[in-house]
């Protein structure tokens, strides 16, 4: 299957020719659905916490926080923002030059009130020697969609997310970027004040996106009081993944090499785990509001830290007795009730196990990674699912699973996914050392049975293609987990540039 050739250009990526096969052969066989035991609900896997118990765990993230901890937060910002301007693309294609669809029409309606307007006017005047409003005057409404996202002008449809202009301030205009700068520093700075940031990009960006957050740092560490530790990442060639062809053999290039594809956002567990850190907070980079509707954005992030803290000293605690050997049975179920109903890892013959077999089992469950992750209620957005699903051996525990792990010709499963109260808006923070103080080795707890296969094609032939466990599903699949119901205030994500144009995007 593989000659010479093939073999240098799987030592050139860090990777090899088991590798490789293994995964042509889960291109070729699929993955296999979940089982799922309940969707995840509020009483049943989802905690909702009071006013009184919010402001105490508050308490508890703010004093971890001057304690000498290290907290980073951690930012997948590699994507392009060219499904960001879907329509606009399509409408630079299409055969008519006026605005037609519904979609066309509110961008163009709205112009005035996003971030980018003066660049983008700015663009046009250079380019076309008309303002904006000059080129609309005259019906040139394709001219003005060329200058924002052709490279002649802001080049918008080739950039990543976080580069774009999302929010209009008085006397300026932030990105993504740094929106998370600021967030960051009202929720994960240390006893030194300083915020330690990390971002994952793409090679070709990366050097845009140092740039960026040197030149706003200055002035942002004078405004929040805060020292700026910004770093960034891109996702290893080792863990791109193979493509197939229809008949499941290698996709070939035109030059006889083999195609390899980004393993999707679950080959930034490897990135993660080069953290060197205590605490780490994951959300995306797209998901960000203006400064006036941070509050509760800032106050649900502390509240999720406090909870991660306040169930890892737990923890800690009971590691140090099993460790000891010196537990008593009356301690063995105290903490089973723990890992059941608290960590929602549960197992139906814990009762026939003797206390030594027990204390083993408890013990394996607890020394693993913790993540705590916000919840908000289903409103129909697009996004994965809390449930509590069945592991390889037989314990049943919280996860978050997509459409496509799920068997959907399976009546009862199906009603699960279609009335489940929640979904996941990406909001985890993590808890990445064990109680010796020692970092876990993140790739250990990744679930290698599960992943995506998805239909794509290049130069017009079809192919298939692998992604790999995501970053929040299987990636984090035998890490200790708490779902928390957060407000949906704190999900904002810009999956359109129209998207900008709404209350959550638009200045107080």
């Amino acid at each position: 299957m593989f000659d010479e050739k093939d073999l240098e250009q799987f030592k050139k990526k860090g990777t090899n020719a088991d590798k490789v096969k293994v995964q042509l052969e889960l291109i070729k066989n699929g993955f296999p659905f979940l089982e799922l035991d309940a969707a995840a609900s509020i009483g049943n896997g989802i905690l909702a916490v009071d006013k009184s118990q919010c402001s105490k765990y508050i308490k508890t993230w703010d004093t971890y926080c001057t304690s000498g901890h290290k907290v980073t937060k951690f930012v997948p910002a590699s994507g392009a923002a060219s499904r960001m301007f879907k329509d606009l693309f399509a409408f630079l294609d299409a055969p008519y030059n006026i605005p037609t669809t519904t979609f066309e029409k509110a961008f163009f309606d709205g112009i005035r009130k996003f971030a980018f307007y003066k660049d983008l006017d700015a663009a046009c005047k250079s380019n076309e020697g008309k303002s904006i409003e000059e080129l609309l005057s005259a019906s040139d409404y394709k001219a003005v969609v060329s200058n924002l996202l052709g490279s002649k002008g802001l080049n918008y449809g080739a950039l990543p997310k976080g580069l774009l202009k999302f929010h209009s301030y008085d006397a300026s205009a932030r990105t993504p970027l740094e929106e998370h700068m600021a967030e960051g520093a009202l929720y994960a700075s240390g006893a030194d004040g300083t915020i330690h940031l990390h971002f994952t990009v793409s090679p070709e960006h990366r050097e845009l996106f140092r740039k960026l957050a040197d030149s706003c740092a200055k002035n942002m560490s004078k405004r929040y009081g805060v020292t700026y530790d910004t770093s960034f990442s891109e996702q290893k060639p080792s863990t791109d993944t193979v493509a197939a062809a229809d008949d499941g053999t290698p996709f070939r290039n035109d030059d006889g090499s083999i195609l390899f594809r980004p393993g999707g956002h679950g080959a930034l567990i490897e990135n993660l785990n080069e953290l060197d850190t205590d605490i780490v907070f994951i959300k995306n980079i797209d998901n960000v509001v203006p400064d006036h509707l941070k509050t509760d954005t800032i106050t649900y992030k502390k509240l999720l830290a406090g909870i991660l803290v306040t169930v890892q000293s737990n923890i800690f605690d009971y590691l140090h007795i099993l460790e000891s050997g010196k537990y008593t049975t009356a301690q063995l179920k105290k903490i089973s009730k723990f890992v059941s109903d608290t960590l929602c890892c549960r197992r139906k013959d814990l009762n026939s196990l003797s206390d030594k077999e027990l204390a083993a089992w408890l013990y394996g469950k607890l020394n693993r990674p913790v993540r705590v992750c916000g919840m908000v209620k289903n409103v129909g957005e697009p996004g994965g699912g809390p449930f509590l699903a069945y592991n390889a051996d037989g314990t049943v525990s919280l996860q978050i699973l997509e459409s496509s792990q799920i068997d959907l010709n399976d009546a009862r499963k199906k009603e699960m996914f279609t009335k489940g109260t929640h979904f996941n808006p990406v909001d985890l923070v993590c808890a990445v050392r064990d109680y010796k103080g020692d970092k876990f080795n993140l790739p250990d707890y990744v679930d290698r049975s599960t992943g995506f296969i998805s239909s794509k094609s290049k130069n017009g032939r079809e192919l298939k293609a692998l992604e790999l466990p995501g970053l929040w599903n299987g990636a984090m699949s035998d890490w200790n987990t708490l779902f928390v119901e957060v407000p949906l205030s704190t999900f904002n994500p810009v999956k359109t540039v129209n998207d900008l144009l709404r209350p959550q995007h638009q200045p107080a």
